[in-house]
């Protein structure tokens, strides 16, 4: 194994992954603001076009995956994002933020919505094969959820709506130009995120399914990690637990289904009988965790040793 090459790979996925999430951020901020000056309804920007900024970088990574061949990523990146989502960064909120109840009810619609779309998505991919059908009945159950998303946001309030529509015709042409800036680094950030994947593992001999459930699902939940542990000093650690439930919703429904719509996806065995099924389980232990609308500090200790696990069984380690 020739080290220098290798080196140079690893720097080019840590400046890739960083261009891919700093301009997927720029991405989501210029379409919110078009979207406001468009008068769409801030609400449904709130629910549409945030939302899918937040998953933008698995989303994009996960498509070019798909062009060049590499779509074994796909499945790692979905399931090991989920993971990550709920074991590491709801984890260090519990611990930042210590005791702290939940003041809106997600028993009603989102918590099931959730487990839903981590048994559909189990089934659907434990034959090893995920179908054009299967994607487009993935795609059926996020419009299923964004259609709730958008009712319960009509039903409560819209803090920035008046601020916003005043600011309706004055954005001008800054915003469409960053939109168009950063789409072209989101898809450069993917594109050599995805090559260095590629490359790294060949030249380690380990499975790039395996890096991207692993190093690509940490890389893309680092800003969600950053901001749940700002939030949770601050006091308000629920913000880290929604943003992990409607995250893992859209990775579930549409990082996989859209992709799938591109190319035939490569669902690799280790991921299917090891990721798959701890995907599973973090989803039931965020549903208990949630349902009684209370976190404790020690769960979240429980759940950084399940991460540990999970990538220790992930290599085969245990």
């Amino acid at each position: 194994m020739d080290i220098i090459p290798l080196l140079i790979w690893i720097a080019i996925f840590i400046v890739s992954m960083a261009v891919l999430i700093k301009s997927s951020d720029f991405f989501t901020t210029a379409a919110e603001k078009i979207g406001i000056s468009l008068k769409i309804p801030p609400f449904i920007v709130g629910v549409t076009i945030v939302a899918v900024g937040t998953s933008l970088p698995e989303l994009v990574s996960s498509l070019v995956a798909v062009l060049i061949g590499s779509s074994e990523i796909v499945l790692g990146n979905v399931a090991g994002s989920n993971i990550t989502n709920i074991f590491l960064i709801l984890g260090c909120t519990a611990i930042m933020a210590g005791d702290f109840k939940l003041s809106y009810d997600l028993n009603f619609v989102d918590l099931p919505i959730l487990l839903a779309s981590s048994f559909l998505m189990a089934m659907m991919v434990w034959d090893g094969n995920f179908s054009i059908f299967e994607a487009l009945l993935s795609l059926a159950a996020l419009v299923v959820y964004m259609g709730h998303a958008v009712h319960a946001a009509r039903s409560g309030p819209s803090v920035r709506e008046e601020k916003d529509q005043d600011s309706v015709d004055k954005i001008g042409p800054r915003p469409w130009l960053l939109l168009g800036l950063s789409g072209i680094f989101v898809y450069l950030g993917a594109r050599f995120t995805v090559e260095s994947i590629v490359r790294i593992s060949n030249s380690l001999g380990i499975g790039t399914a395996l890096v991207a459930a692993s190093v690509v699902a940490l890389g893309t939940s680092l800003p969600e990690l950053a901001v749940s542990i700002s939030a949770a000093r601050k006091g308000n650690p629920e913000l880290a637990v929604g943003n992990v439930l409607g995250s893992n919703i859209f990775n579930t429904f549409a990082v996989m289904g859209i992709p799938a719509l591109f190319g035939k996806l490569t669902l690799p065995r280790q991921l299917l009988v090891r990721a798959v099924p701890i995907m599973v389980v973090a989803t039931l232990i965020f549903y208990f965790m949630t349902e009684e609308k209370k976190i404790i500090r020690w769960e979240g200790w429980m759940l950084l040793i399940f991460y540990l696990f999970y990538l220790s069984s992930l290599f085969g380690l245990v």
